[in-house]
């Protein structure tokens, strides 16, 4: 699945253009979002309608374009997305972007880009042959351009060779293996949270922490690079939703909890959330006016405990829970005791002591608890943090694997 994945299609002219929207279709039912680039080629045997229809996103033909230049922009164009994909990609279009032509807004785009591009080819066997074609095709390998394609069969003039536009099904799993081959956590779904929880006190007032959500971020990057489909559920932060991570924003602990449920069943879950483990028992619906009292008191009660609620989930629960544990005293104590009350297969506790500030920081010092071990592992940047764990959870599959195999 491609839960996430940003890609940016062009579609170049060719009888093979009526493939594109198939490919569109399959492509969002994988779970990948889709941008469209239409050459003035595409647009004559596919209409910009039917495109944008099964996209559902505006589709963009013209470099020349104020309106198109205003809202996005050629160079956002090609710096939002995940992978670049020609499809068809006529003979002209690999010419052009060979020689590093940029007169339109495809071949702008695409000299524009700093991601991936692959180029399925599609036209008539004897232009395939062409040595300028040979010649343009090597100059787009040896520049780590993707080549899929073509497939041989019957062409629509007649003719049989090689020229035939892949399958949109076979496009589908080459752009899956361009994200997850050799990616050890390939095929796994995993759920991150990350952030705090803020629980109303009133329109204008509410309960929460001091968690900034970088690390519970950087661990859903983590395990994104590794392969793993992520859904990261995040509490209110200040840090950008991160790229090709289907992201759920929430503000409660129950909003939280129920999030994650709507997501089971999943292989991994890393709990990194500081989440609020009181809500106040009662909503004020107008903001609660100050009067000369000195004091207000508030009547909490307990958030339900997603850690927990997770861990003794009996028939979906992950394979592999990872908590986390915040604690200014007694640390290595205190989250022992929390791994087994909760229930949860490890725990990464950190300290959040005055002499330690974490919340907001970029760098983190945590211990690493199992059930028979304790690490202290050196203070590093969270993305450090967060690749060490991810690595953790990938020798933890593979053991697992391993095991069941050896049965």
């Amino acid at each position: 699945m491609l839960n996430g994945k940003r890609i940016l299609l062009i579609i170049s002219g060719g009888i093979a253009a009526y493939k594109s929207l198939e490919l569109i279709r399959t492509l969002k039912k994988s779970g990948a979002s889709v941008r469209c680039i239409l050459t003035q080629g595409g647009a004559q045997f596919v209409t910009p309608l039917s495109v944008a229809a099964l996209s559902e996103e505006q589709v963009y033909t013209d470099l020349w374009s104020l309106k198109d230049e205003t809202e996005m922009g050629h160079i956002r164009l090609s710096r939002e997305c995940d992978l670049i994909v020609v499809a068809p990609a006529s003979a002209n279009i690999i010419a052009r972007i060979a020689n590093g032509l940029a007169d339109d807004l495809a071949s702008t785009t695409i000299l524009a880009s700093d991601k991936p591009v692959m180029v399925c080819p599609a036209m008539n066997p004897q232009m395939w042959e062409n040595a300028a074609t040979k010649s343009n095709i090597e100059t787009l390998k040896k520049r780590g351009v993707i080549i899929s394609g073509p497939a041989a069969g019957e062409m629509a003039c007649g003719e049989i060779g090689y020229g035939r536009l892949l399958e949109p099904d076979v496009i589908l799993s080459a752009i899956t293996d361009f994200f997850f081959a050799d990616k050890p956590l390939a095929g796994l779904k995993a759920i991150v949270t990350a952030g705090p929880t803020f629980e109303p006190i009133d329109p204008v007032r509410f309960v929460g922490n001091r968690s900034s959500g970088k690390q519970g971020y950087a661990i859903a990057k983590a395990l994104s690079d590794l392969g793993a489909s992520v859904t990261l559920v995040t509490g209110p932060t200040n840090e950008d939703a991160p790229s090709g991570i289907k992201t759920i924003c929430i503000e409660t602990a129950r909003q939280m909890l129920e999030s994650c449920q709507k997501l089971l069943p999943s292989d991994i879950a890393v709990c990194a959330a500081a989440v609020a483990d009181w809500t106040p028992e009662t909503y004020q619906n107008s903001k609660i006016k100050k009067t000369s009292d000195t004091s207000v008191t508030l009547k909490m009660t307990q958030n339900p405990d997603i850690l927990s609620t997770l861990s003794k989930s009996v028939e979906k629960r992950p394979h592999l829970i990872v908590g986390f544990a915040a604690e200014t005293d007694n640390l290595v104590d205190n989250a022992r005791m929390k791994l087994l009350k909760k229930g949860c297969d490890w725990i990464v506790a950190n300290s959040v002591s005055p002499e330690n500030p974490v919340f907001g920081a970029d760098e983190n010092q945590v211990y690493f608890i199992t059930s028979d071990k304790v690490e202290e592992w050196p203070r590093a940047t969270k993305d450090d943090v967060a690749r060490k764990l991810a690595a953790r959870i990938v020798e933890f599959f593979n053991q697992d694997k391993a095991k069941h195999a050896a049965e």
